[in-house]
């Protein structure tokens, strides 16, 4: 039996083993979703991506050589940024060069070292390359997102079938058919050091990985072996090992990556050798059912096959690159650039949008144990936050950079967001979305309170009293208006800054109350109390008091209020919906010329927030066909020539993916403003739409069909119990348990542990 077919076999017998309420056949459902080429892509970023978000594969070809781009997610090059150090490593100081206009010398001692210095950077691991001209021509190569399966054929009859295990360090192939026994993989290492005379001195660009330094790894190779170590940064190192044997039919073999930063049992050598003595086959079940469980979890159905297909397509990414014990999800994951140059802002962890927006989709789509790896990270760096908190901003209490290394530590670039003032507030919203999708009251006392208390003891300290009595920022920023100049710094609070400050503190309050601290909930609100509000005018949302968004920007940061973070909804009435609509005007009259395509994906979000199905749809739809390559990833430029952004670049993110999913998301499920809204920014011409398995705040479970625009259905369950809020926008004829309910009232039901009900709609 060949690999393809004995993965489906699993599938199916995984899928009739579910229980009876949630069994779908995940392999024939998700089919339509698959990657499918009659070519191998032929660039690393256009590769079929594999992963487990621990280790990952890019599946490409390489000139005449079939490629398999290997990375780890802890390969990285953590030297320290020597100008984040000594006396002027101060947000004092920042302020007092920036009142005394001679911002230059900031700019010369933070951010120009960050763009001449090679590292800290997320490093790439190597290639394994198999000689396969001889094969014949590919006639299909295929990403099964269902078993998360690469398969590649060719016209000679051969077949490949690669997978990175759901839940062990280990990567498989299996090669088949004829002449294929002698294709054994070839190690490529990166180019670190030229060992060739001739070439030495050729010169080297500024993103060139030379410039790291290191000595060109040693390959060691055996008739079933290839091992290569390659030593890093000040001791550090990392191994890949491959192993292979022949089979019947051909060849099968597994490879694995190891360093040591962390303290591993087993190095990659140990764990091929235990993994090839289990073999191919047997390493399949395990494999496929973690992932039969994860689709298992959530699925929808819309009548946009592009809108569902790149849905499905980010699912499966996120399923890739998010675990609960790794760290959070990087700019690329574990798909680092495999182009011989520095992953794109090297590779790190932005805090000041792209992480963030990389865990919107976790919440709705029912995937909190993924997404706890991102808060784990943030606890078990905190320390390090500590440190940088109490150096560079001289208070107590807690805040990130905005850009950081693996272990958390800062590493400079634009400082108004590397070392952004209200990065630690922003974050804090997602340990509140844990809290209220979970209710899990454990992480509520032991994590999301002690965190909200941090961030808002920080902001306390560093926050100044104006003559008013009211409260502000020393200096401002609006990630990432002005760039780096020194107009980038605000007087006054931006709306960025003040909706984060606003956000922690209201939720501070709340926690606070939850746990019964009533004297902790007093302070937080009083505290709250002198902070200012919203700078408003005829646009909407301005920047900041005394200036709108006059030009297209790709940051929305300063309607932060409004999406993400609910401070601002569409049921607070008249003025918040003018505020809204006036805010999504101005975007639009502004135009898209400096987006890129996680603006897209944003807008989305907001659009369906607004209850704008018809904009929502459309917009996603761009960020879909217009800034994504052909195996979905998120390259930030315009790639359809048709002029929606004036950028037209190709830097793999992937923040906008996710953002993208989030707002297909919103368009069907929203329970941000206390309540649950069913099917809330529905195109009028979308007849069905269904969803299942989705969460809503106050951990409810919903599955629900919009058969028609006459009958709607839906059952919603309490695993935890709590009282259930539904607005019911339909009609007289929409009950709950056959009981009727009244239009645009808000239905609420004190529900016991497991319990569910049923809600209908039918003229």
């Amino acid at each position: 039996m060949k690999s393809l077919p004995l993965l489906i076999f699993y599938l199916l017998l995984i899928s009739c083993s579910l229980p009876e309420k949630e069994t779908i056949n995940i392999h024939k459902d998700l089919q339509p979703y698959n990657l499918n080429f009659s070519y191998i892509p032929t660039t690393w970023d256009e590769g079929l991506p594999l992963g487990n978000g621990e280790i990952g594969a890019l599946v490409w070809q390489n000139q005449d050589k079939l490629r398999m781009s290997l990375d780890h997610v802890d390969l990285w090059d953590l030297r320290k940024m020597e100008n984040l150090d000594g006396e002027e490593y101060k947000f004092s100081w920042v302020k007092e060069q920036w009142e005394k206009d001679e911002y230059k010398k900031v700019q010369e001692l933070f951010d120009v070292p960050y763009n001449r210095a090679p590292a800290p950077s997320k490093i790439r691991g190597a290639a394994l390359e198999f000689a396969t001209e001889k094969l014949g021509k590919v006639t299909s190569s295929r990403l099964d997102i269902a078993s998360a399966t690469v398969k590649i054929e060719w016209s000679s009859g051969a077949t490949l079938s690669t997978f990175v295990h759901a839940d062990r360090p280990i990567g498989w192939f299996k090669l088949e058919g004829k002449d294929v026994k002698d294709l054994i993989p070839n190690m490529i290492a990166p180019t670190y050091n030229l060992e060739s005379e001739s070439k030495k001195d050729q010169p080297i660009a500024r993103n060139d990985l030379r410039r790291l330094g290191y000595p060109q790894g040693t390959i060691m190779q055996s008739p079933s072996e290839i091992v290569y170590i390659q030593p890093g940064w000040d001791g550090f190192e990392y191994q890949i090992t491959v192993r292979w044997e022949n089979t019947s039919n051909g060849i099968e073999g597994c490879w694995s990556i190891t360093t040591n930063l962390t303290n591993n049992e087993k190095d990659a050598k140990k764990i091929t050798t235990e993994a090839i003595a289990e073999g191919f086959d047997a390493s399949i079940p395990s494999h496929l059912d973690w992932w039969a469980k994860y689709w298992n979890k959530s699925s929808l159905q819309v009548p946009d096959s592009i809108l569902q297909k790149q849905w499905y397509l980010e699912q499966y990414k996120f399923g890739a690159a998010a675990r609960e014990n790794t760290p959070p999800i990087s700019l690329q994951a574990v798909w680092t650039a495999d182009n011989g140059k520095l992953p794109p802002w090297k590779g790190d962890f932005h805090h000041d949008l792209n992480t963030q927006l990389s865990y919107w989709p976790s919440y709705t789509s029912n995937h909190l144990d993924l997404a706890k790896g991102y808060l784990n990270w943030l606890w078990e760096n905190y320390p390090t936050f500590k440190t940088y908190t109490e150096t560079y901003f001289e208070t107590n209490g807690i805040n990130v950079p905005g850009v950081g290394t693996l272990t958390g530590a800062p590493m400079g670039g634009w400082i108004q967001y590397a070392f952004g003032p209200t990065v630690s507030a922003w974050l804090s919203h997602h340990f509140y979305l844990h809290w209220r999708y979970s209710m899990d009251r454990e992480f509520l006392k032991e994590e999301a309170y002690p965190w909200f208390k941090e961030v808002a003891i920080y902001l306390d300290e560093i926050s100044e009293k104006t003559e008013d009595g009211k409260r502000k920022l020393p200096i401002s920023a609006s990630p990432e208006m002005h760039n780096n100049s020194r107009r980038a710094w605000f007087g006054e609070t931006t709306n960025f800054d003040l909706a984060n400050i606003r956000f922690a503190y209201t939720k501070a309050a709340e926690l606070a109350r939850e746990l019964g601290l009533d004297n902790e909930a007093k302070k937080w609100e009083a505290i709250l109390a002198e902070w200012p509000d919203y700078a408003i005018d005829e646009t909407g949302m301005m920047v900041a008091p005394g200036e709108a968004l006059n030009s297209s920007h790709r940051h929305f940061s300063h309607l932060m209020a409004i999406h993400p973070l609910s401070m601002i909804n569409w049921s607070d009435g008249d003025k918040a919906q003018t505020i809204i609509k006036n805010t999504l005007e101005n975007l639009k009259t502004v135009g898209s010329s400096a987006w890129v395509g996680y603006s897209f994906s944003w807008l989305g979000n907001l659009q369906a927030r607004a209850l704008d199905g018809e904009g929502a749809a459309e917009t996603l739809k761009i960020f879909a066909s217009s800034f994504c390559l052909p195996n979905s990833f998120h390259v930030n430029g315009d790639q359809s020539g048709k002029g929606y952004s004036n950028l037209n670049y190709r830097p793999f993110t992937l923040e906008g993916n996710f953002a993208f999913a989030a707002g297909l998301q919103e368009m069907l499920l929203q329970s941000h403003e206390d309540f649950i809204r069913l099917f809330p920014a529905i195109p009028k011409d979308w007849e069905k739409a269904s969803f299942n398995g989705f969460l809503a705040q106050g951990n409810f479970e919903i599955s629900a069909e919009k058969i028609n625009h006459d009958e709607i259905q839906a059952v919603i369950n309490s695993p935890k119990g709590g009282t259930l809020k539904i607005i019911n926008p339909f009609g007289e004829d929409c009950k709950v348990n056959g009981q009727a309910l009244t239009k645009g009232n808000v239905f609420s039901k004190a529900m016991k542990v497991n319990e569910s009900l049923e809600l209908t709609f039918k003229k």
